[in-house]
């Protein structure tokens, strides 16, 4: 399963470096996981002040 971020999603980037393979970027409003790219290692959910990311 990969990660995707949910709409209490504060775009305050914090995950986006966490990412190991770079599947991360800033959308419309909120940050997007490219589910082609998740690796599902979990570590932007690690991160994240506001829990946005979870397991799809």
């Amino acid at each position: 399963m990969t990660y995707v971020i949910e709409d209490s999603c504060i775009s305050c980037g914090a995950c986006e470096p966490e990412c190991p393979v770079e599947a991360i970027t800033e959308g419309d409003g909120k940050y997007v996981i490219d589910p082609d790219k998740c690796i599902d290692c979990g570590a932007c959910a690690n991160v994240c002040p506001v829990d946005a990311p979870v397991e799809a």
